[in-house]
């Protein structure tokens, strides 16, 4: 008789990232307990239950509905993503319900650059995960923190980065500063073979491809057959600068990913100090990373682009 398959829990399943991250550990064949909000709407639950996921919910105003939804895991998942009120509360009750449950095993929503090395203050987002980490590392129970960088499908308009009407690509600082890009996709796979791995260590870093202002002006050169070039946007100063203006003129109270957000990450890293280093690529041999160029040019083709 075959063993039963591993239990993992997974919060925030409705979710882009939640998602890819339950049909990965579909894939590598565990069961896998969805935990949704109250009340989710019944269009985001189907692609849950297609995959055969079990979907149950917990939330404020349902005492013990955390510590049921995690009962009989072997880590919990959390894909949760939002402000204070999600990534601080939501997750400590999530932690907490995990704790009770006797889960041995609980891996945060980080999914970042390396936030242990950025300045407290400097951007609103890894702050919350930043406080966060210390109710984590004080509870009992084993965690570990995947950091993928950038999500590269950024790169496809959402990231002011790559230009393709003028064909430039902009940067601050130093064009040849290295930054770490990792698909959603690839991001989901590890994490998913990290949740069924019980030796993982506190931190894992992931990035399917590191490259420079220069490298990504050569990758979309590649990827368009057309000549992109690098264009210098201004200095790290100028950038803190925009920031502060951005956040001012257009606050984005209670937006998740205001304008300004985007900016303190890009400032984040052009300053390099949150790369990710050492990656841990290599971890699961079999798995196979999305480079830039690979990407950008899948996107070329989606948008019927030479």
């Amino acid at each position: 008789m075959s063993p039963a398959p591993v239990t993992i829990a997974v919060a925030g399943a409705t979710g882009d990232l939640g998602l890819r991250i339950v049909r990965a550990l579909r894939r590598e064949g565990a069961s896998v307990t969805a935990i949704v909000r109250p009340g989710t709407d019944q269009a985001r639950l189907g692609p849950l239950t297609a995959l055969g996921a079990r979907v149950v919910e917990a939330g404020p105003g349902r005492p013990g509905s955390w510590q049921a939804a995690c009962a009989g895991a072997a880590c919990v998942v959390s894909a949760l993503n939002g402000l204070s009120a999600t990534v601080i509360d939501a997750q400590t009750a999530l932690l907490e319900g995990a704790v009770r449950a006797g889960v041995p095993r609980f891996i945060p929503s980080d999914f970042s650059i390396d936030y242990a090395k950025t300045a407290p203050g400097g951007n609103r987002n890894l702050d919350l995960r930043r406080a966060f980490q210390a109710r984590l590392d004080a509870a009992s129970i084993q965690a570990t923190s995947v950091l993928n960088g950038a999500f590269m499908e950024l790169l496809d308009g959402q990231a002011p980065l790559i230009l393709h009407r003028p064909r430039r690509v902009l940067y601050w600082g130093r064009a040849d500063q290295i930054l770490d890009f990792t698909t959603e996709d690839d991001t989901a796979a590890f994490t998913a073979r990290a949740a069924l791995d019980p030796t993982t260590p506190r931190w894992l870093r992931i990035a399917g491809d590191s490259l420079s202002a220069r490298d990504l002006a050569d990758a979309a050169t590649a990827a368009r057959g057309r000549r992109y070039r690098t264009l210098r946007a201004g200095g790290l100063g100028s950038l803190g600068l925009m920031i502060r203006v951005a956040r001012t003129l257009a606050p984005g109270r209670g937006a998740v990913f205001p304008p300004w957000q985007g900016m303190q990450y890009l400032r984040d890293m052009f300053e390099g100090r949150a790369r990710l280093t050492p990656l841990d690529n290599d971890r699961y041999p079999d798995l196979r990373w999305t480079r830039v160029r690979t990407f950008l040019a899948q996107a070329a083709g989606a948008h019927g682009h030479s």
